[in-house]
């Protein structure tokens, strides 16, 4: 296992900061700054604000697991959202504990009706997918991935009780919403009584979603179905005290597993097509693995824990391309991070992109290698080298929905197309991590 960092501490100063964020971006500031620390702690100058970049696994389990508690989301980025998101699943505290109670038993609780709805699901969205497209026809892939999760994601949240037409309009607002918090995610420190750009966009995809999402709350009350979604857990549900969630509460939670149910699954499997087409020999297994479990029928729930390889690929996927590239917290009181001094009220920012290219953990990190995630491999590697998915009590509780449902729209999909990739796709970095401009997918029927 590879031996800690010394107790020096990265400083980046302020015009080096500056001349980052100007030659690169935000993600190329990053990546310049994780190529030149290497795992050790690290703090930015950007004047009165001088966040922690904590990369090293070491430093994460420190944060994440053994001082969990003091490292909470109380960031100017975490207030902003919490205008959409609220201070249930995505908070801290007896409101989020309770809120995450109701997920984690909602997902479990109709783990079969998911899985049973997921594969039903996904056949009929590549079913539609093969009827609007032309042979050889070249299409957008977050748009066309973004349909295909949706028709997933409806049932499973929903109930399907919104059509998909509005589903589509609440995705939209959804990513507009979090597309425009770039700027106080970069910039934590300027209050929220300072305009700055996208927060116009923010405002009126806000407004967008709680036209949509509040009347469905209250008719969904009227309307109990008692079926397996997760809008039907959250309803049946009580707070800290007792009580049952009200209707806003109700709202901003799916808003903040809608996120991660729905944008960050389409990019995820956009990044999976523009890595496959960059490894043909990879995508030529991938699409054999396909035929051989799907045997040229539509996916059943069965077929998702026999993608052995096709989950590999989408764990490497994540490794590369993690959705939630930098993360920050605050420290409630303070504390000492391998012989760093951290004080109370510091940000800390966490970069699972980053951890994910230490070449310390990751033998030639930035090659596409599914063979990381063979059991054997990701035993032998320290458990914190690997979060996609974040750690701790924060942990992502759809995990287990993820792998499923794109296992089976990977496999469903390579075995009724041939796919290419005719664009070059570079990331950028918003709230999540998105390609910048287009990425085509040229799709031609296997029969």
């Amino acid at each position: 296992m590879p031996t800690r960092t010394d107790h020096r501490l990265h400083t980046v100063p302020l015009r080096h900061v500056l001349g980052g964020l100007r030659a690169g971006g935000p993600l190329g500031l990053m990546e310049r700054t994780g190529q030149q620390s290497q795992g050790a702690l690290t703090r930015l100058d950007l004047g009165v604000f001088r966040p922690f970049l904590v990369t090293h696994p070491d430093h994460l389990r420190h944060v994440l697991r053994d001082h969990g508690a003091n490292y909470r989301r109380g960031t100017a980025m975490w207030k902003a959202m919490g205008r959409l998101t609220g201070l249930g699943i995505a908070g801290e505290g007896p409101r989020w504990r309770a809120s995450r109670e109701l997920w984690c038993k909602g997902l479990t609780g109709g783990a079969h009706a998911f899985a049973d709805g997921t594969a039903a699901s996904v056949a009929g969205a590549v079913a539609d997918l093969e009827r609007r497209v032309a042979a050889g026809a070249t299409v957008d892939a977050l748009t066309e991935m973004t349909r295909v999760v949706l028709r997933i994601v409806n049932p499973a949240f929903f109930g399907s009780r919104i059509p998909q037409r509005q589903c589509d309009r609440l995705a939209a607002a959804v990513a507009v919403a979090f597309d425009s918090l770039l700027w106080r995610m970069a910039l934590p420190f300027v209050p929220l009584a300072v305009p700055m750009p996208g927060d116009r966009a923010f405002t009126r995809a806000t407004r967008t979603v709680n036209d949509i999402l509040l009347p469905l709350v209250r008719r969904a009350r009227h309307d109990r179905r008692g079926g397996p979604d997760l809008m039907s857990a959250l309803l049946d549900g009580t707070d800290a005290d007792g009580r049952a969630l009200d209707d806003e509460h109700v709202a901003q939670d799916i808003v903040a597993l809608f996120v991660a149910g729905s944008e960050s699954s389409a990019l995820t499997l956009t990044w999976a097509w523009v890595a496959l087409a960059g490894h043909p020999d990879i995508a030529a297994e991938v699409r054999r693995e396909a035929d051989a479990v799907l045997g040229g029928g539509p996916p059943r729930r069965e077929h998702a824990r026999h993608l052995v390889l096709t989950r590999r690929v989408l764990a490497e996927v994540c490794r590369l391309y993690a959705m939630a590239w930098a993360v920050p917290r605050t420290a409630a009181a303070e504390d000492v991070i391998d012989g760093v001094t951290v004080p109370a009220g510091a940000t800390v920012v966490l970069s699972p992109y980053l951890t994910h290219r230490l070449p310390g953990f990751w033998e030639r990190p930035l090659r596409f290698d599914p063979d990381r995630f063979t059991d054997e491999r990701v035993r032998g590697r320290h458990p914190l080298a690997y979060l996609p998915f974040g750690d701790g009590p924060h942990r992502c509780v759809g995990q287990s929905f993820f792998f499923q449902q794109a296992a089976l729209v990977v496999a469903t999909m390579m075995s009724r197309f041939r796919i290419a990739v005719p664009t070059r796709a570079e990331p950028r970095a918003a709230v999540a991590l998105r390609p910048r401009g287009r990425v085509d997918l040229t799709l031609t029927p296997r029969r």
